[in-house]
C-alpha cells in the first residue's frame, strides 16, 4: 500500500530562505483562511443538526400556527440522517470527479433551500422536506470538508486547525439554541440564511486542493494552488515531492474491494468505524437535538432554553480549549477512552435521575433539581476532550490517497445510519420502556467501548501521515 502525502512546509511567516534545505519559508495564514472559510458551511450544518433542540418544543406547544403532535415532531430528528445515508448512494465519487472545492461549494445550495422551506413551513410534511435538504447538505459536507482540510494544510496547521469541522458545527449548534430560544422558526431561518450565501461568495476565491489537481494531471494548477497556500515564489521542490508521492499512490489499486482485502485498509476501516460507533453511541447527537425537550420533561432549576444554551455554549468553549491546550499533550487513544468513560458515568447518573423521578415518587428530587443541567454540562466537558474531537481528526489520517474518497463515503454512510439508529433507539426506548432506558442503554454501550478503545485504536499523535500508514501495515 502506498503512503498518504502531506504538503510539507514550515509554519513560519518570515518570507526568508532557509539555507539548510533551500526551501523558502512558507506562510500558514492562507491555509488557515481556507479552513476558516470552508468551515462556514460547517456552522450551518450545526444549525440544521441542532435545529430540533429549540423547535420541537415550540412546534408541539404552538397550536395557533402549527398543529403538530409530539410523535410527528420526534420524526424530525431522524429525517436528516436518513437522507444523509440515501445521498451517499449518489455522491460516493463526487469529490474525485468534481473536486473537493466544487463539492464543498455545492453544500451551500441545499442549506439555503432548507432554511427557506423552514421559514415558510406551517405543516409537518413541509418541515420534513426542509430536513431532507439538510440531510443532503450534510452528506456533501462530510464527504468533502475533512478531505479538503487534510489536503490544503501542512502537518503543523492540521494539528491545530484540522478539527475545524467539529468546532464549526458546535458553533452552529450554540447559535441555533441561542437564537431559537428568543425567536420563532421563520425569524430564526431568516437570521441564518445569509451564512450559506456568504460561504459561496467568499469560498469561491479559495484554491482547490493541489492534491486533487495532481490526481487529474493538472500540474500548473497544482503549482498555483501551492503558491497560494504557502505564499512561496518558488514551489518547485515542494511540487516535485508532492507529485512523486501522488503518482506513486494513484498507481495503486483503489477499488471498493481493496478497502476490505488490503490489510492496512481493512485495519483503518475497522478503527474508523469503531471511532464513529463509540462517538455516536455515547449519545451526543441525542443530547444536542433533544436538550430542551429533555430538560422540560425532567424539570430543573434552570429553564429549558437557558439549559440548551449552557450545554451548546460550553461545547464551543471547551472544544476550542481542547484543541489549543490539551489534545497535543496526551496520547489520543488514552484521551478518547477516558473521555467516553466519563460520559458513561454521566449518562448513568441521568438515567438514575429519570428512573427515580418516574418510579420512586416518595423520593423528593426538589433539592437536587439542579442535577440534570449540571450533569449535561459535565457530560459536555468529558465529551469535549476526546470523544468530540479525536474521531473527526483521526478519520483524515487513516487512509491513503488511492482509497480515501471511497473510505470517506463508506464512513459517511455508516455515520448517517448510526445517527438515525441512535435517534430511533432514543424514541423507542423512552416511549416503550421509560425515559430512563436510553440513558442506561447508551451508558452500557459506552462502558464497553471505552475498554476496547485502549486496545483497538492506534496511536497517531506526533506522526506524519506516512508514518501512520506504515504503522497500519504492521501485523501484530
Amino acid at each position: 500500500m502506498t503512503q498518504t502525502t502531506q504538503i510539507t512546509i514550515k509554519p513560519k511567516q518570515t518570507g526568508k530562505t532557509d539555507i539548510k534545505n533551500g526551501f523558502e519559508d512558507a506562510c500558514v495564514w492562507p491555509q488557515i483562511l481556507a479552513i476558516l472559510l470552508s468551515s462556514l458551511a460547517g456552522i450551518i450544518d450545526g444549525v440544521c443538526f441542532a435545529w430540533t433542540s429549540p423547535f420541537i418544543v415550540k412546534l408541539v406547544n404552538d397550536k395557533v400556527n402549527y398543529d403538530i403532535s409530539e410523535a410527528e415532531a420526534s420524526q424530525l430528528t431522524t429525517i436528516q440522517p436518513a437522507f444523509m445515508v440515501i445521498s451517499c448512494l449518489f455522491l460516493f465519487n463526487l469529490t474525485d470527479k468534481l473536486g473537493r472545492k466544487k463539492t464543498l461549494l455545492l453544500v451551500g445550495l441545499p442549506q439555503t433551500i432548507s432554511l427557506m422551506i423552514a421559514a415558510f413551513a406551517r405543516h409537518i410534511y413541509t418541515f420534513y422536506l426542509a430536513r431532507c435538504f439538510a440531510g443532503i447538505s450534510s452528506a456533501l459536507l462530510w464527504c468533502s470538508l475533512p478531505m479538503y482540510i487534510g489536503e490544503v494544510a501542512s502537518p503543523e496547521v492540521r494539528g491545530v486547525w484540522g478539527n475545524a469541522i467539529a468546532s464549526s458545527m458546535l458553533t452552529g449548534q450554540f447559535f441555533v439554541n441561542l437564537v431559537g430560544s428568543y425567536f420563532d422558526v421563520s425569524t430564526t431561518s431568516y437570521i441564518f440564511l445569509p451564512i450559506p450565501i456568504l460561504f459561496i461568495i467568499f469560498f469561491i476565491f479559495m484554491p482547490e486542493s493541489p492534491y486533487f489537481y495532481l490526481m487529474k494531471g493538472n500540474e500548473e494548477a497544482a503549482k498555483r494552488s501551492l503558491m497560494f497556500l504557502t505564499r512561496k515564489k518558488n514551489v518547485e521542490n515542494d511540487f516535485i515531492l508532492l507529485r512523486n508521492d501522488v503518482q506513486r499512490q494513484m498507481s495503486e489499486s483503489g477499488s471498493w474491494r481493496d478497502l476490505i482485502s488490503i490489510y492496512s485498509n481493512r485495519k483503518a476501516l475497522i478503527v474508523a468505524i469503531f471511532l464513529r460507533f463509540s462517538q455516536q453511541f455515547c449519545g451526543p447527537s441525542v443530547l444536542s437535538q433533544y436538550t430542551q425537550f429533555i430538560i422540560e420533561k425532567i424539570g430543573g432549576a434552570v429553564n429549558p432554553q437557558v439549559s440548551s444554551m449552557l450545554y451548546s455554549g460550553s461545547a464551543v468553549i471547551l472544544n476550542f480549549c481542547v484543541v489549543a491546550f490539551i489534545i497535543h499533550k496526551f496520547k489520543r487513544r488514552n484521551l478518547f477512552a477516558a473521555s467516553i468513560l466519563g460520559c458513561c458515568v454521566i449518562l448513568f447518573v441521568l438515567g438514575t435521575y429519570f428512573y427515580v423521578d418516574e418510579f420512586i415518587p416518595e423520593f423528593d428530587l426538589t433539592a437536587i433539581n439542579w442535577l440534570p443541567i449540571t450533569a449535561i454540562i459535565i457530560y459536555q466537558i468529558c465529551f469535549s476532550f476526546g470523544g468530540c474531537v479525536i474521531p473527526t481528526l483521526m478519520l483524515g489520517e487513516l487512509f491513503s490517497a488511492s482509497i480515501k474518497a471511497k473510505a470517506m463515503m463508506a464512513l459517511l454512510f455508516l455515520f448517517g445510519l448510526m445517527l438515525l439508529l441512535c435517534n430511533v433507539l432514543f424514541n423507542l426506548l423512552s416511549s416503550n420502556i421509560g425515559p430512563y432506558a436510553p440513558f442506561f442503554f447508551f451508558a452500557s454501550v459506552t462502558f464497553v467501548t471505552s475498554i476496547f478503545a485502549l486496545y483497538l485504536i492506534p496511536e497517531t499523535k506526533g506522526k506524519t501521515l506516512e508514518e501512520i500508514q506504515m504503522s497500519l501495515k504492521e501485523k501484530k
